[in-house]
């Protein structure tokens, strides 16, 4: 970014009047890509992505938990060379969709990581929750670019996963929209000149819901987000806004700013998806429309930007673009979300566990949507007093904390529910 810019300022008008060369792209030389997580939402759109520049990418692996028949066809249509399904169960279906195709079939835990170890240009991390975690970790070790979708390894881990990232030189780029928009819009800035990071939320389905029929909600009105389409666990936390306090967490370890530092706006537009104030009182801000397809397109091409089939944003069509404060009475998790972050050590961790538990449960129906950040609450202060909610060191730690706090989620919804 910095050679980029210098670049570009150095130019006279003259310069840049004569100049015929075309925008900056990606370059000739094919990039190697593993999708962690293929067949979600992150992983659909970095295969539309690349297969629009076909010619600039290969495909080394994909991986998925349990679709292996969604997961040969993947593997068959772009190319990889190896196709791996975590859950071991659905091995023999996914040799025999791939069978005389020359790709090559694994499953288990340590296939997962076996294919995130491969040598590769890039990494899209993008497997859901903390079962994302162990290949992330894995990924770090090759160095090179990793495209960060998963959150849990900065909410659950966020300590120990950035210092793997310095200690083996990986190029780290945040493809949650909000993360990559403050990315850009920080540059190269001194931490000293930022006054505040402020990431934008659309207040998903039930913004303008009063607390008693948010108390009602069902799953499919909880699905209909108005601007994202998103997974179905991401789509319910996006409801209940805990997925802006996940956020938080992870844009305080990915950036250089104190957590009074972070803020959250409620954008129903979702044009702008972060800004960033700084002490000469200049606020730079990304805008583009919503479709994750741009920030994936940034994180596979950087340093420089490729072509991505999203529709060009209009202001102009839009005409007004509104903001409003989150509410903290209908919407608990940004505060519950704030204070494990201010709290520390294991508590993201413990939060994010339970609200995954919490959030399963209500997917498969039955479950009042407000229980989701009760069962957090009562999960967080359950691991209080057992002790729970201490500094960890190191991956396995966050794992077997993980496993005590999701313990505890299903003995808090059996006491609510």
């Amino acid at each position: 970014m910095a050679d980029l810019t210098a670049a570009v300022l150095s130019k006279t008008r003259a310069d840049i009047e004569k100049d015929t060369t075309q925008p900056a792209t990606l370059d000739q030389e094919v990039q190697s890509v593993t999708i962690l997580g293929a067949t979600g939402s992150i992983g659909s759109s970095t295969l539309d992505l690349m297969a629009s520049h076909h010619q600039r990418f290969a495909l080394e692996a994909v991986t998925a938990d349990t679709n292996a028949v969604e997961l040969a066809q993947i593997a068959k249509t772009h190319g990889a060379k190896r196709a791996v399904i975590a859950d071991a169960a659905h091995y023999t279906r996914l040799k025999t969709e791939l069978s005389g195709t020359g790709i090559e079939a694994m499953a288990g835990p340590e296939a997962l990581i076996e294919a995130a170890c491969i040598p590769v240009d890039c990494v899209m991390a993008s497997i859901v929750g903390a079962a994302g975690l162990p290949p992330a970790f894995a990924a770090l070790k090759n160095g090179g670019r990793i495209g960060l979708a998963n959150k849990e390894c900065l909410v659950c881990a966020g300590d120990i996963f950035m210092k793997e990232v310095e200690r083996h030189g990986v190029e780290l780029l945040p493809v949650d929209s909000e993360h990559s928009a403050g990315f850009q819009a920080l540059g190269t800035a001194e931490p000293e000149t930022i006054e505040k990071i402020t990431l934008t939320a659309s207040g998903g389905p039930f913004r303008s819901w009063s607390a008693d029929q948010i108390a009602k909600a069902t799953r499919d009105e909880a699905l209909k987000h108005p601007n994202w389409s998103m997974g179905a666990k991401i789509t319910i936390d996006s409801a209940s806004m805990m997925n802006k306090g996940l956020e938080l967490i992870e844009a305080y370890h990915l950036f250089p700013v104190n957590v009074d530092q972070l803020d959250t706006v409620v954008h129903p537009q979702s044009i702008i998806h972060c800004l960033v104030s700084y002490c000469d009182g200049s606020v730079l801000a990304q805008l583009s429309e919503p479709d994750m397809r741009t920030p994936i397109a940034l994180a596979l091409s950087w340093p420089t930007r490729m072509d991505a089939p999203t529709k060009r944003l209009s202001l102009a069509d839009i005409g007004t673009l509104t903001f409003e404060a989150p509410d903290p009475v209908r919407f608990p998790a940004l505060r519950i979300a704030k204070d494990a972050l201010h709290h520390g050590g294991s508590a993201p961790a413990v939060m994010n566990a339970a609200n995954e538990i919490a959030v399963g449960h209500f997917l498969k129906g039955g479950l009042p949507f407000p229980v989701i950040t009760r069962t957090v609450e009562d999960t967080l202060e359950r691991a209080d007093a057992e002790g729970l909610l201490s500094p960890v060191t190191t991956l396995d730690e966050i794992l077997s904390v993980d496993q005590d706090a999701r313990r505890l989620a299903e003995e808090a919804l059996e006491r609510l529910c």
